[in-house]
């Protein structure tokens, strides 16, 4: 992929277009067992063998519990307007129930007033992934009672922050959720219960609507979500890979957003979730939303599995594209593709959209002059705006680009072995160090504003 020339045009994008970025609590907060915080089960999994990439945890990650005044003051810096970042619920209720820890709900008191204080809109994720391990305990996402606790929960942050947060996000990427933690076990809390998985999509997306409904109680005014999409290819013409892949389209791309914007599960899966449903929750589940947040990385390309296989369907291995250091492909194009079938799906059903995370992992570290030069990243950061420019142009109302991530933090299952921030951090010392990539968004979004001001 070719760096962007410096007399290059900008992407054209609105005006008012908001650009940030993201993180998410586990994986750079620290402070595990301070200031009343309880488990979570990312604090249990990363204990177990064989479960980390690199044997590591989010014990300390990037210590943003004490560092964020300095964190917020890198934001500063790279002139973002938004920051997306994740509230942990075993910080405001170690144990997922009762009353609410007052040192946590004053830890993000004081982030809250820093970032407005410095021009940075707060966009807060309620679930980004740390269940508290008294609630899985009782059976996690596949209790029912756990929605109640989750409503309950975010009516505790309505109450404390509405009058301070811009957008509200219930739950980081269901899908993954229930794939990677439920069906699969990459993730915590590591089950591997295939299809077995189902209600936990169900009771997530009942979640996501208890909580916009406590929180609209409360007062917050932008309420959303944050679904990680990417578009299908299938593997050949063949009907059986064409089949395999709809399927699979169906629970990634359509199990969590039909029931969110039109109050129904897809066609292909409604004998699966035969008996989750109780009456009246599809109502509930679809709340009116404002604004639809999306997670692109990259697409996918799906084959039919073998007859005697645990699923129906496997991942082929995408040819002919540039890859990061985590092996993902890098199409731009793709995301383009996906904000125009999204908006060809679901019309007028489909609120203004935010790109909630996109980003990529380069591993390079500062060299011997203290630079780190993560041109890929820049090339990425370049092309993907591209990609929403021209999805924009074709009449999809894209919002802002919040990129993923602010600094290098504890990539779940791969520990630290992957980077993806525009800010290095030296896990030794904490020593945060903008990248060149930072530089670049930060003299971008300083043009844009200027050329669309």
């Amino acid at each position: 992929m070719p760096a962007p020339r410096p007399d290059r045009p900008l992407p054209q994008l609105p005006p008012g277009f908001r650009f940030g970025t993201s993180t998410a609590a586990y994986q750079i907060e620290g402070a595990a067992t301070e200031g009343g915080k309880g488990p979570s089960i990312w604090d249990t999994f990363c204990e177990g063998e064989g479960h980390i990439h690199d044997r590591s945890s989010g014990a300390v990650a990037c210590d943003h519990y004490h560092r964020y005044v300095e964190d917020v003051a890198l934001m500063k810096q790279l002139g973002v307007g938004g920051y997306r970042f994740s509230i942990s619920w075993p910080r405001i209720q170690p144990t997922g129930s009762g009353k609410p820890n007052a040192e946590g709900l004053g830890f993000y008191d004081r982030l809250i007033d820093e970032l407005l204080a410095n021009d940075v809109q707060p966009m807060a994720t309620l679930y980004h992934w740390d269940l508290p391990q008294a609630l899985e305990d009782d059976g996690g996402w596949l209790n029912r009672a756990t929605v109640d606790r989750f409503a309950e929960y975010a009516a505790i942050l309505g109450e404390r922050f509405a009058d301070r947060v811009e957008h509200w996000i219930p739950i980081n990427e269901p899908n993954v959720v229930m794939m990677m933690g439920y069906s699969i076990g990459i993730h915590a809390p590591g089950r591997t219960l295939m299809f077995d998985a189902m209600p936990v999509a169900h009771h997530l997306l009942l979640a996501h609507g208890r909580a916009a409904i406590a929180l609209r109680q409360a007062g917050a005014t932008s309420i959303g979500c944050a679904n990680n999409h990417a578009p299908m290819w299938p593997a050949s013409d063949d009907a059986a890979d064409v089949g395999a892949t709809k399927l699979f389209d169906a629970l990634w791309n359509g199990m969590f957003t039909e029931p969110m914007l039109l109050g129904r599960y897809p066609v292909d899966l409604q004998p699966l979730l035969e008996g989750i449903a109780e009456d009246g929750d599809m109502a509930v589940i679809r709340q009116p939303l404002d604004f639809y947040g999306v997670n692109y990385y990259n697409p996918f390309k799906i084959g039919a599995a073998r007859e005697d296989a645990e699923m129906p369907f496997e991942f082929r291995e995408l040819v002919g594209y540039d890859t990061t250091d985590l092996g993902w492909p890098i199409v731009p194009d793709a995301l383009r593709e996906w904000l125009i079938t999204l908006r060809a799906r679901y019309r007028a059903a489909l609120p203004p959209i935010y790109i909630t995370e996109s980003g990529c992992a380069y591993n390079m570290g500062p060299d011997e002059h203290g630079i780190v030069d993560d041109q890929q990243r820049i090339d990425y950061l370049d092309s993907h705006l591209r990609a929403v420019a021209t999805a924009v142009q074709r009449g999809v109302d894209v919002r802002g680009y919040y990129t993923w991530s602010l600094m290098d933090n504890f990539e779940w299952a791969e520990g630290f072995t992957q980077r993806f921030g525009l800010v290095h951090v030296d896990y030794e010392t904490l020593v945060r160090t903008p990248k060149r990539s930072f530089q670049w968004y930060a003299d971008m979004i300083a043009a844009q504003t200027k050329s669309i001001g």
